[in-house]
């Protein structure tokens, strides 16, 4: 399998899934029908959220300041209980596992709201990292998101790179970081060797077992 296939299937290991048919990277809501953009939002500087599921539990420190409306919008589903009952519904080991839109039925679920790019801000798709998922559309992020669990930050425009890149002769948006696992690594890590099958939207890699987010929470650290 050569570098340029490869990369294509990290592209669209990591695009928000469509409803339907939809292959994952595909735009489907017609312009006239776009939700508002998220532009406003208060989001303290520093938050922490435990995450638990069936696999294990996790805490994330989200970064305010670096992304700001990412995570106003991500804090506002985790307070309205949004992420409970959903599912990590593509995993792919040796890269990333992605959750936040789709139950244990695979029925889609998400919100209004999209979210505006916020990559560029200094945080890198590095080990441990929290980032947002979505279509080839950069400003279409909503509710899913994935965890990266290894570095996908080289200068290679053939292997995964999900920063933005800007070379002289292409530009391209990234993928938006807004925090990282400060604690439980070992359950990503857990959650990124279940065995899995070409079942899950759009043909993902859908864990056999399913990892069912069980409750998310905000947190104080000790």
């Amino acid at each position: 399998m050569n570098k340029t296939l490869i990369s294509l299937m990290f592209a669209l290991a990591l695009a928000a899934c469509t409803a339907g048919d939809s292959q994952p990277g595909e735009e489907t809501t017609p312009p006239a029908e776009k939700p508002s953009l998220v532009t406003t939002g208060a989001a303290p500087a520093v938050a922490f959220v435990e995450v638990t599921t069936s696999a294990g539990n996790f805490t994330l420190r989200l970064d305010g300041r670096a992304a700001p409306l990412t995570v106003a919008n991500f804090l506002k589903n985790v307070d309205s209980g949004f992420y409970t009952g959903t599912i990590f519904h593509r995993v792919i080991p040796g890269f990333m596992i992605q959750g936040g839109g789709y139950d244990e039925a695979l029925t889609l679920h998400e919100t209004d709201a999209t979210i505006p790019n916020e990559s560029g801000n200094g945080l890198a798709n590095r080990r441990s990292t929290i980032a947002m998922a979505r279509t080839q559309d950069p400003h279409s992020a909503g509710t899913q998101f994935y965890i990266n669990v290894v570095d996908n930050v080289n200068d290679d425009p053939n292997t995964a790179n999900l920063d933005p890149v800007k070379h002289q002769t292409e530009g391209r948006w990234g993928y938006t970081v807004f925090g990282a696992v400060v604690e439980g690594m070992e359950t990503v890590d857990l959650i990124a060797r279940y065995e899995t099958e070409p079942n899950g939207p759009g043909g993902a890699p859908l864990p056999i077992i399913p990892v069912i987010v069980e409750g998310m929470k905000r947190v104080v650290p000790e």
